[in-house]
């Protein structure tokens, strides 16, 4: 029996629940139907380690998205999905294409280099987004006893400046990629948004054409901790199976990961959840714009970004979370970035057009 006295934290909030913002989906809480599938899992004893009801249902549930003859583990952390994904493509003395804007290439501290031992190779971009004839001169140029050689193209799905790859698009540059022996990878940490802006299936745009591995998010969308890794092949997969423990990404407690998953991806929630930060999203670009402010980025999925005066975008940053994402956009003005959530309501769009008109008034 247990004689533990009760923590003076556990039922209390440590934060002020009526704070709300535009910083990230990433502080945004739990979907509740997400939520209510982690009290589920909850109770009683199951199998660790993936041995468990619910990750045996999850992997069903992504061969319904991403095709039968796929590999899938659930992982913990978007930055542990990009990198046992792309260790899984790769041999440690080869390079990875990205995105000059890549969450991999800035925003991961090194980790595809620190645990996987593989170069990053940044391509320039418009709007964030990859053209496949600076996919083929990389490759060319890589070309060298000299150099590293190409191993995988990552590419990110939506962008981070909140723009979507077409079918079209993502179709060429995998023929390029593969033409030279390139496997393609694709950070989804936000693939759910670009799915509803294209009105496709997740795997319609991934795998059905050509994608060797998706790193499948869930934590912007309403999971918590909760992230996938997909992959095509008898190689990647055994390369899988064999690095998500050491790299630190399998939970003991699996069918935790997995419910929340589960709850996303074995029905539709994912797109009901990104439909409505997409939208959100949408409103809030009419918003800003209203109030005589230019946004700057097309709004293809749930971020927006926006050029502003840095007074007023640190006065109402103060008031509704936001960052700044380019110091130096132009003179006498900043570029920000706003990022709708699927929890983010008219309310929350209009206090914020308020706050704006607010600031810029008062110069």
């Amino acid at each position: 029996m247990s004689t533990a006295t009760p923590s003076l934290h556990a039922a209390a909030s440590l934060h002020d629940p009526a704070v709300r913002g535009f910083a990230s989906d990433n502080a945004a809480g739990m979907h509740p139907e997400v939520l209510q599938a982690l009290v589920a899992a909850n109770g009683g004893h199951v199998p660790s380690y993936g041995a468990d009801a619910y990750t045996t249902a999850l992997t069903e549930a992504l061969h319904g998205h991403f095709g039968p003859d796929t590999t899938s583990v659930p992982v913990l952390t978007g930055t542990g999905a990009n990198v046992v994904a792309l260790q899984a493509l790769t041999s440690r003395w080869e390079s990875v294409l990205a995105s000059d804007q890549a969450h991999v290439l800035h925003d991961e501290a090194g980790g595809l280099e620190h645990v996987g031992g593989v170069k990053v190779i940044a391509l320039p971009t418009v709007d964030g987004l990859v053209d496949p004839a600076d996919v083929e001169r990389a490759v060319r140029d890589a070309d060298s006893p000299m150099r590293a050689p190409v191993g995988a193209l990552t590419l990110t799905q939506s962008s981070e400046l909140g723009t979507a790859y077409g079918l079209d698009q993502l179709r060429d540059l995998v023929r390029v990629a593969h033409g030279l022996g390139v496997r393609v990878h694709v950070d989804g940490a936000r693939l759910s948004n670009a799915a509803v802006f294209l009105g496709c299936g997740l795997g319609e745009m991934t795998t059905a054409l050509g994608v060797d591995a998706v790193s499948v998010g869930g934590t912007k969308n309403g999971a918590a901790l909760a992230e996938a890794v997909v992959v095509r092949g008898e190689r990647p997969a055994e390369a899988l199976r064999r690095l998500v423990k050491p790299t630190m990404q399998q939970s003991s407690k699996t069918r935790f990961v997995s419910a929340q998953l589960l709850a996303l991806f074995g029905g539709d929630l994912w797109r009901r959840a990104a439909g409505a930060a997409n939208d959100a999203a949408t409103a809030l670009a009419e918003a800003v714009r209203s109030a005589g402010v230019e946004t700057t980025r097309p709004v293809q999925a749930n971020a927006v970004f926006a050029a502003l005066p840095p007074a007023v975008a640190g006065r109402a940053a103060a008031r509704v979370p936001f960052h700044v994402w380019d110091e130096r956009w132009a003179p006498g003005l900043v570029e920000v970035r706003l990022v709708a959530s699927f929890d983010t309501t008219t309310r929350d769009v209009e206090h914020f057009a308020t706050v704006l008109r607010e600031e810029l008034a008062r110069g």
